[in-house]
């Protein structure tokens, strides 16, 4: 670029230029690795506009069942064809059985044991461990959420651990929540106080998927037996650190736990409900939350398949098609498949592996982690 154009005019040419670029233009000048190295420059060009939307894609190769295959999938008119294979890090491939806990802001959050979880960057190929602090009441269970606040671009980490405890006056188990919160702009984990009764007789999905939509982060999750347990969602807010419980429709609420899960069409939360057909294979409906009120869900479509199994919907496209893993009755592997509700035909994306070990998310280019150490 030329030396005559103004360097706040550089700055602003650069800010609009995609991640791969700006990592190569780090080695023109000094100036430049200075500028593209900064906090403030990466905050800026993490908001400035929306960066491509990429589908990361997880699975076991069939001939190899050990290996955990990565690939990035460019979610655009070309999907399929353009794929990346991902240099998966060295802290996530000593993983045994890695859990991709949510994708917020083109980083992923993966955990794997009670002791560490990392965040990775797939657009940098950098990640950062995060070691979970050691507790007496982690031999209960625990749930792990993750998101960056859209604000100040702040990675979090939240952890919930919920126990029962004897009370001799009210003569039953009483629950609680433990809640802790590590921000990587503080470097430490806190307490985090909430206030609700009704919230501490939450049972959270320890299984099923997060998904995060501007501010709030989702997940599923349970009311005791009263008689019955009766589904409904949780949800964060990663601005001011609150809990929300979000009620259900009754036909939701009511439906088998196991058979109802939660995606991310757009920037729209909608509900998978399965069930099967006569001829015993899954069915799923998708439900689409309206403008985040409660109770209020339209129902999109349903997917069926004639000839398949349809094992699960693992995702969406950004054009709203379902990528769904199909098992074949015959050989048992499984395949990824793209549906499409209009014309409710099937493509096939010519990606086989192991069932049950598909794994979609998307994810977008950014630069945050470029300028924090190692940990």
């Amino acid at each position: 670029m030329s030396d005559h154009i103004p360097f706040h005019i550089q700055q602003e040419i650069l800010k609009r230029l995609p991640v791969k670029s700006l990592i190569e233009f780090r080695s023109v000048s000094k100036a430049w690795k200075s500028l593209i190295d900064s906090s403030d420059f990466i905050t800026a060009h993490s908001l400035l506009h929306a960066q491509p939307q990429h589908l990361l894609l997880r699975h076991r190769d069939w001939h190899h069942p050990l290996k955990k295959i990565y690939v990035s999938l460019l979610n655009e008119a070309t999907f399929p064809q353009l794929r990346i294979v991902q240099t998966c890090p060295r802290s996530i491939r000593r993983f045994d059985f890695p859990k991709i806990i949510g994708s917020s802001h083109g980083l992923l959050c993966v955990h794997d044991s009670y002791s560490e979880v990392v965040v990775w960057n797939p657009s940098i190929r950098k990640s950062i461990a995060i070691q979970l602090p050691s507790m007496t009441y982690d031999r209960f269970l625990f749930f792990l959420c993750f998101g960056v606040c859209p604000v100040t671009l702040d990675p979090k980490i939240i952890k919930i651990t919920q126990f029962g405890q004897w009370c001799e006056k009210k003569r039953k188990i009483s629950k609680y929540w433990k809640v802790i919160v590590y921000t990587f702009s503080s470097g430490e984990w806190r307490k985090l106080s909430y206030n609700k009764e009704r919230r501490k007789s939450v049972l959270h999905k320890h299984t099923g998927p997060q998904v995060i939509i501007d501010r709030f982060i989702y997940w599923s999750a349970l009311y005791p037996p009263r008689p019955q347990y009766r589904n409904l969602i949780m949800s964060f807010d990663l601005t001011n650190e609150s809990f929300e419980v979000i009620d259900l429709p009754h036909n939701l609420a009511c439906h088998p736990h196991n058979q109802l899960s939660i995606s991310k069409l757009g920037e729209s939360l909608v509900i998978l409900e399965s069930s099967k057909n006569s001829d015993n294979k899954l069915v799923f409906v998708v439900w689409k939350m309206e403008h985040n009120v409660q109770r209020s869900f339209t129902k999109l479509f349903t997917i069926e398949a004639q000839h398949e199994s349809i094992a699960k919907v693992l995702g969406f496209r950004e054009s709203g098609q379902p990528i769904m893993e199909v098992k074949d009755d015959v050989s048992k592997k499984s395949k990824l498949v793209v549906y499409e509700p209009n014309s409710k035909n099937f493509s096939d994306l010519e990606i086989s592996g192991v069932s049950d070990e598909f794994y979609v998310n998307s994810y977008e280019e950014t630069l945050l982690l470029f300028d924090r150490s190692m940990i």
